[in-house]
């Protein structure tokens, strides 16, 4: 029976997949196709860690996210860059404030 991804794998998957000697098809992405498939991973990834909080899924979180960063032709201290200005700003979610309502 033949199974239906149609997702973004990591690198070796293809590899694992022939050493178990099964039949599989794939292909590689054009950017515009990479580039969705990556923030359709990351909701996956993010889903993920939602049912089951742990670092394995967390890691898995991160490397989307710095593949987007490689991407997008950013690096780490651009990032921290970024989240250093909206935290000035905005503060960061420590105190566990959740907003109710605000009347207008």
């Amino acid at each position: 029976m033949k199974q239906k991804y149609n997702k973004l794998v990591r690198d070796n998957v293809p590899l694992l997949i022939e050493i178990q000697r099964k039949k599989f098809k794939f292909h590689q992405a054009s950017d515009e196709e990479y580039r969705q498939k990556l923030k359709e991973k990351l909701v996956e990834e993010v889903n993920e860690f939602v049912e089951n909080p742990c670092i394995e899924e967390l890691a898995d979180i991160q490397e989307v996210l710095n593949t987007i960063l490689y991407d997008m032709q950013l690096d780490d201290q651009q990032l921290l860059k970024a989240m250093f200005a909206k935290t000035t700003i905005n503060g960061a979610f420590k105190e566990r404030f959740i907003l109710e309502w605000v009347k207008n």
